[in-house]
């Protein structure tokens, strides 16, 4: 009886912000507007991470010098610890709202993208050394965005041995996207106007990151909103999008609004999605509690959560719990993440404002993938530009290899635990390519065979993929040989076939869109893993 008086008494009090269809005066919930949204703590990545338009130099030489030796590998600099416990928010989230398994989501999926042919756009894209065996264009709108710009991809295969995700035949491919574009975002110090105002666009505030996954079987998609969990300021549970606090507070020169990540890589492994945070490590997200705050499948009509409080997709600018309503910029579902896996070597203190890189100190998590072909180990390397001039003491990238063990065993762990890395790695030297060094600029890089492949980007013009072989010890080799790869090349994800009986393929996909030059197309694709192997001459 008790226990009914007090959910009665909580469900009469829900109160809605203005402009709601179902509005009441009072609130118990902060809202954005005056509270801001919490720091999460985690270190700031630089505006033009990932970006071949901005390095240290840009002028092109006649002859690009390269480091006259590679830099050393040193597996102590790439080890992570396990940070703080995220379980007991994790696990309040996941009291509040209902939950759907990926199997029903992808069966739900609900954007329609195109298999090559008439589907898609120029073949152009790709260059002249590989032959795209599949390739998948997106929905209009978001083969088109501004704002949501694609960078890192996984898959079924990477998640499970024997490629099955349930009873699924979907064969799921999952999409990491950033959120690029924020006009007009809340920013006190920059005297920037809030994103929750009327005049406000859609696109104002800082989203984070989203996942899209792909049905191969019904050739739809879905995308899922990558979230952090907190407890607001009346200790209720809430939510926010990744490294995007925002808004007005109390006191406004501390209320500056945060770079969001840039998710160059993703790694889809049992239940646990790692994304890569290029300045602090990875975030952990686990399929497993995939948030649903739309259960009736009508975006039009409210849905009761699980805590008794309506949920809200029409509105496209709030997030989280707000006046007692649940949002999240739109979406239907939000993933929580449920574990940070942080560098434990600190940072070395040369500027990076540019993308550089140095030979000691923390990585960067630029790109993540997974090597199957013995004992399974997670890949994670340097995006990193030189310029054409570069500096003695700077690095054109550096590759770390983990075993999966000590990574599951860092994210089920207590904060602290330790995952190193067995192998640490220079990239090759040597080698040049439009008047720079060709051994940097690396967007993906993946092992496979003993042969070591990397995607190294070309701004707006056709990229190339890399081939290099371990060279005694610590340093990589790079085949002289070079294949020519698409326009605006990312991340590497291996489908390795063994268990639908399919030839290995390589998968990756393109980030630009036919505004930034015209054959450009955002599309995913992969290469049969014989033509790569077979371009290389091994």
């Amino acid at each position: 009886m008790a226990l009914g008086t007090v959910l009665a008494g909580a469900l009469m009090s829900v109160a809605l912000p203005v402009g709601h269809p179902s509005a009441a005066p009072a609130a118990d919930d902060p809202v954005p507007t005056h509270e801001g949204m919490p720091d999460d703590g985690f270190d700031d990545e630089p505006e033009g991470e990932q970006d071949d338009s901005v390095g240290p130099d840009s002028t092109p030489s006649a002859t690009a010098p390269a480091p006259a030796e590679p830099v050393p590998g040193r597996p102590g600099d790439f080890r992570l610890t396990t940070g703080s416990d995220l379980s007991g928010l994790v696990g309040r989230l996941d009291a509040a709202l209902p939950k759907q398994g990926l199997t029903e989501l992808l069966e739900q999926a609900n954007r329609s993208s195109g298999r090559g042919g008439a589907d898609c756009g120029n073949t152009a894209i790709y260059g002249s050394d590989l032959i795209p065996a599949d390739r998948v264009c997106w929905k209009s709108d978001d083969a088109t965005s501004t704002e949501w710009i694609p960078q890192a991809i996984t898959g079924v295969s990477d998640a499970q041995e024997d490629e099955d995700w349930g009873t699924s035949n979907a064969e799921p491919i999952a999409v990491g996207s950033y959120d690029n574009e924020n006009p007009g975002r809340g920013d006190n110090t920059a005297d920037r106007d809030n994103c929750v105002q009327a005049s406000a666009s859609d696109a104002c505030n800082e989203k984070g990151v989203r996942v899209t996954f792909l049905n191969q079987a019904t050739k739809k998609y879905r995308h899922v909103l990558l979230v952090w969990p907190y407890v607001n300021s009346y200790d209720h549970i809430s939510f926010d999008a990744l490294h995007a606090r925002e808004g007005r507070c109390p006191a406004p020169t501390s209320c500056k609004a945060q770079n969001g990540i840039h998710a160059g890589g993703m790694v889809w492994y049992g239940n646990y999605l790692y994304v890569a945070d290029t300045a602090n490590g990875m975030r952990v997200f686990d399929l497993r509690r995939i948030m649903d705050l739309n259960p009736d499948n009508d975006s039009a009509t409210e849905d009761e959560m699980q805590d008794g409080l309506p949920s809200d997709l029409t509105d496209k600018k709030r997030i989280g719990r707000q006046s007692n309503v649940w949002y999240a910029y739109g979406y239907r579902y939000v993933m929580p993440q449920v574990a940070t896996l942080k560098f434990a070597t600190a940072r070395n203190s040369g500027d990076v404002s540019k993308n550089q890189c140095y030979k000691t100190g923390r990585p960067k998590a630029s790109y993540i993938s997974l090597d199957r072909t013995g004992t399974d180990h997670l890949v994670l390397g340097e995006y990193c530009n030189m310029g054409s001039n570069p500096r003695d003491d700077m690095s054109n990238g550096r590759v770390g290899t983990y075993p999966m063990t000590a990574l599951t065993a860092a994210v089920e762990g207590t904060p602290g635990t330790v995952a190193d890395a067995d192998k640490a790695y220079g990239l090759p030297t040597g080698g040049s390519f439009d008047g720079e060094p060709l051994w940097h600029k690396i967007q993906g890089a993946m092992r496979y065979e003993g042969h070591w492949y990397f995607h190294r980007s070309n701004l707006y013009n056709n990229g190339r993929l890399l081939q290099a072989t371990v060279d005694g010890g610590d340093q990589l080799a790079g085949n002289p040989k070079v294949l020519e790869s698409s326009i605006g090349p990312e991340d590497l994800y291996l489908a390795h076939g063994r268990g639908d009986g399919f030839a290995p393929r390589l998968w990756s996909l393109s980030e630009h869109v036919p505004s930034k030059c015209g054959p450009c197309e955002r599309e995913v694709y992969s290469y049969a893993m014989s033509d790569v192997v077979g371009g290389f001459g091994s």
